[in-house]
């Protein structure tokens, strides 16, 4: 295809689209572009430090405004809904634009000469071909659903408690995150860890700022990001996942096993030295990792990752062994230091709120530096130790908000530090050359 004279694109997701854009394959002359609008994340998307995806929404209306006539819809959910693949779909969509000179009765002659799936690919055939002609039907195609508004998940007897003290301490606009939280959190641990996740929210709530806007804001970010720093992943919660039923039966639709196949899952496992101690009791676990000797010993065995088949009897009760050792955490070398690190966090959050709420608020969503586990919770942590340093110097500014978010932009552009490196200094400030950092190893 040459830019500039192409007639008809048709792109099978939201990324395809946009590349096909960027060659200018899709002029306002004379192509017709059909585009599903589900995505499949590329990998710079998926490899990003933060939040790397492209904007879909500008997507969108630059090819609205590119193509002579721009039909879209998520033609991967209608082919879904048939159980069929999604070219069937988007022929479906080929046929209702109009664009080549055959009627719908050919091209479904086309798919019943093939044979093979006739009757789910005719199904997804004719929702492509009705989601076609409501897109051209619409005055502007271009504009995405509103999202619905997030519903206050339903927290069960168990912890109906815990519900009721969401309703009597915290405003309605927060429960919706809260309940989250409280699921979360009792999901990964027990009730009582949920418990504590309100009772450690509830200071913050009782010195919100007179600002009821940014205050809100506040105790919303802070309760989101305690909820996943709560639930930070360990070995534990990895075991725990890969063994869930739910997972099974999510990779069973993944793959739309028959009756008839057996379904194989791998899993490739590389736990190294520091995620074993932290596994272990505190005590031992710093024990471990302060003895050479016996560092080096359990690291012969860790040298080499391994894969799992959890879907093998053998494989599963293994990680179900690992798993069920969440009653435990509790005196785990990583439960501890964690919990050191989401007090401290909070306290400066705590510290901050009353009179600068909006440097509080970016302390808030600095937590998503630290995320995952092994070496990318390790750079993660030694990128939010040197933002979090800075935090002393900026409380005297006024910019001081937007000087940190840009130094999380900074940590977050790239995962060698080049970025925050440069960053700070350009900035000059005492902390990071104290080598005081303002939370705990």
């Amino acid at each position: 295809p040459v830019a500039g004279e192409v007639d008809i694109v048709i792109a099978s997701e939201l990324m395809e689209a946009g590349r096909a854009l960027q060659r200018g394959l899709v002029t306002p002359q004379r192509t017709t572009f059909i585009a599903s609008t589900h995505r499949v994340y590329s990998m710079t998307e998926r490899t990003a430090m933060g939040d790397g995806r492209v904007d879909g929404d500008k997507l969108l209306a630059g090819a609205a405004a590119a193509a002579r006539r721009f039909i879209h819809a998520d033609f991967a959910r209608l082919a879904d809904a048939s159980a069929s693949l999604i070219s069937p779909a988007l022929y479906g969509a080929l046929a209702a634009s109009d664009a080549l000179p055959f009627g719908r009765a050919s091209f479904e002659a086309t798919i019943e000469r093939g044979g093979v799936g006739v009757k789910a690919s005719l199904a997804a055939f004719a929702s492509g071909f009705a989601a076609a002609h409501a897109c051209l039907a619409s005055p502007d195609p271009a504009r995405p659903p509103a999202a619905p508004a997030a519903a206050v998940p339903a927290l069960g007897p168990r912890l109906a408690h815990l519900g009721q003290l969401i309703d009597a301490q915290f405003a309605r606009r927060h429960h919706a995150t809260l309940s989250a939280g409280v699921l979360r959190a009792a999901d990964y641990q027990d009730v009582d860890y949920a418990a504590s996740y309100l009772a450690r929210l509830s200071p913050l709530a009782a010195t919100l700022p007179a600002d009821a806007a940014l205050g809100g804001e506040l105790l919303d970010e802070t309760a989101r990001h305690l909820a996943l720093w709560m639930t930070f992943e360990d070995t534990v919660r990895v075991a725990d996942l890969k063994t869930r039923r739910s997972r099974f039966e999510r990779v069973v639709g993944e793959v739309r096993l028959a009756d008839s196949q057996h379904l194989g899952i791998h899993e490739f496992l590389h736990p190294r030295v520091e995620e074993i101690a932290d596994t272990l009791p505190a005590g031992l676990g710093q024990w471990l990792l302060a003895t050479p000797w016996a560092r080096a010993l359990v690291a012969r065995f860790t040298r080499r990752g391994r894969v799992v088949q959890t879907s093998s009897v053998r494989g599963f009760l293994l990680l179900y062994a690992v798993a069920a050792l969440r009653p435990m955490r509790r005196r785990s070398l990583r439960f501890a230091v964690e919990q050191r690190r989401i007090d401290d966090w909070l306290a400066t959050i705590l510290r901050l709120a009353p009179a600068r709420p909006a440097l509080a608020l970016e302390v808030a969503r600095a937590q998503r530096l630290v995320k995952g586990y092994g070496q990318t919770h390790e750079r993660g942590w030694r990128s939010f130790e040197r933002v979090m340093g800075q935090v002393p110097a900026l409380q005297g500014s006024a910019q001081g908000a937007q000087q940190l978010q840009a130094l999380m932009r900074a940590a977050l552009a790239d995962d060698t530090g080049r970025a925050l490196d440069e960053m700070l200094a350009g900035l000059h400030m005492p902390g990071e050359q104290a080598g005081q950092p303002s939370f705990p190893h």
